[in-house]
């Protein structure tokens, strides 16, 4: 493996890693809620009088964010080097496990950690531990 030093760029990931905190943060502290994308998702599933609108909102901006940054700059060319049908399995592994840790990387990564919970550290691990092992196993097991 590799480094590609011309796609290395630390000031995009670090603003965009500082977007996210701030909106995390203005989210918790402007409406009590987590932005766990799971959490906000799992709630339009399973609609609630009043709460649906601030859900499909907080849906659309993830979604329409791009488009929006689209009319300033370029994407990035993507590159999936996966199946349709094992992106489908993945999604669906990922639906499971943010069912059984009672959330997904969002809300533990980036806002439990960060109010210090000692439940999301452990989640955070816990998913850091197994994509690691999911990619030691498909790349140099099965040789994916």
């Amino acid at each position: 493996m590799s480094i590609a030093w011309t796609e290395f760029t630390p000031g995009s990931a670090l603003a965009g890693g500082a977007l996210i905190g701030l909106a995390a943060a203005m989210f918790v502290l402007l409406n009590g809620r987590i932005a766990g994308i799971s959490g906000v998702i799992g709630g339009l599933l399973k609609p609630v009088k009043g709460d649906v609108a601030w859900r499909a909102a907080f849906v659309l901006g993830l979604v329409g964010a791009p488009w929006a940054y689209a009319l300033f700059a370029a994407l990035p060319k993507l590159r999936i080097d996966a199946s349709l049908a094992a992106l489908v399995v993945a999604g669906l592994l990922v639906g499971v496990g943010t069912r059984y840790g009672s959330g997904c990387t969002s809300g533990h990564g980036v806002c439990g950690l960060a109010r210090l919970s000692p439940r999301s550290l452990v989640a955070t691990v816990v998913f850091m531990a197994a994509g690691f092992a999911a990619v030691f196993v498909t790349r140099h097991v099965f040789g994916i």
